[in-house]
């Protein structure tokens, strides 16, 4: 029969659970807005660099050369941090689920058997 005692046990493993989740959600959200926050900075500074490159050069060869650099890089740059940013969000996933794989891989107690059956 299920008792209090037992409910008592199934909620605070249930609160343990979702407290460790949210812990994982928060530092998951810390790590992927630092990512973001430290690629645009650089993004931003490799774009004002390239301006002033774009400024100094001599001839317009010159300029089209920095600037297909610059579109290179950009475009590298940009796919690695896309894929890292995707690890990031596959491990926060994995991180906030970790707590509730034992509650779920148990199984469900039996039902009591009724009196008088």
């Amino acid at each position: 029969m299920f008792s209090f005692d037992e409910a008592n046990k199934y909620g605070k493993d249930a609160m343990e659970n979702m407290l460790k989740s949210y812990s994982a959600l928060a530092q998951g959200m810390q790590t992927l807005t630092t990512e973001a926050t430290d690629y645009s900075k650089k993004s931003y500074e490799d774009g004002a660099a390239v301006v002033e490159q774009l400024f100094s050069a001599k001839t317009p060869e010159k300029a089209l050369e920095i600037q297909s650099d610059y579109a290179k890089a950009s475009y590298e740059g940009f796919v690695a941090q896309a894929t890292k940013m995707s690890e990031i969000y596959a491990d926060l996933a994995r991180k906030a689920y970790e707590p509730y794989e034992a509650a779920v891989s148990k199984p469900a107690p039996a039902p009591a058997a009724k009196k008088g059956s």
